[in-house]
């Protein structure tokens, strides 16, 4: 099994180059894990205290059951990846079961700062873009998408989602094996992936 790590800023892309990937793959042979299903359970809390906390703070994820997860993966056990709902900010309670694959994809922004993670990962890609195109996809997708308002969306950028990337995300690029900039379709970085990925298996 391959075990690719897609991270990079809220926003950046990392969906379009997943799907690029996958749409380079024979269908079947890959799965997808997402960081943000792996959210720490908060249901001891309540919506109020959700609310406040900080969703880019290394701590929010749940690590330990993502390695695990990747574990049973590799040893061939299917697994149950937790469902995730932005508009409660909790997990749901429901389960996707997930089955092992020629190659699995885990993509999140806070990936590539847990080192047991990041040991498990065969290729480590990060996705760049620019500061102010990360805030624009950021504001339409959390206004259409997660059902927040523009002063929500700005308050939490700029007083949690800003200082957090300059803290945790941005230093993950130096693990990078690859980075690719998405400022548009970047079909020459997909083709290295893919090469990569078609050697390996």
């Amino acid at each position: 099994m391959l075990i690719i790590g897609i991270a990079g800023g809220t926003g950046c892309g990392k969906t379009t180059v997943v799907n690029q990937i996958l749409n380079e793959l024979p269908e079947g042979e890959v799965g997808v894990l997402s960081q943000d299903s792996y959210y720490k359970d908060t249901s001891h809390l309540s919506y109020e205290e959700r609310v406040k906390i900080n969703f880019d703070h290394p701590r929010s994820i749940d690590f330990d059951l993502l390695s695990t997860h990747l574990k049973d993966l590799k040893n061939s056990k299917p697994i149950h990846q937790p469902v995730y709902s932005f508009a409660k900010h909790n997990r749901t309670g429901d389960t996707i079961i997930t089955n092992p694959r020629k190659v699995i994809i885990v993509e999140g922004i806070l990936i590539l700062t847990n080192p047991e993670l990041r040991d498990m990962f065969d290729i480590k890609i990060f996705v760049h873009a620019d500061s102010d195109e990360r805030l624009i996809r950021r504001l339409k997708r959390d206004t259409s998408e997660r059902g927040r308002d523009l002063d929500e969306v700005l308050t939490r950028y700029q007083n949690t989602l800003k200082p957090m990337h300059n803290q945790f995300i941005e230093p993950t690029k130096e693990y990078a094996d690859i980075i690719i900039p998405t400022n548009k379709y970047n079909t020459v970085a997909i083709d290295i992936v893919r090469t990569i990925i078609t050697e390996k298996l």
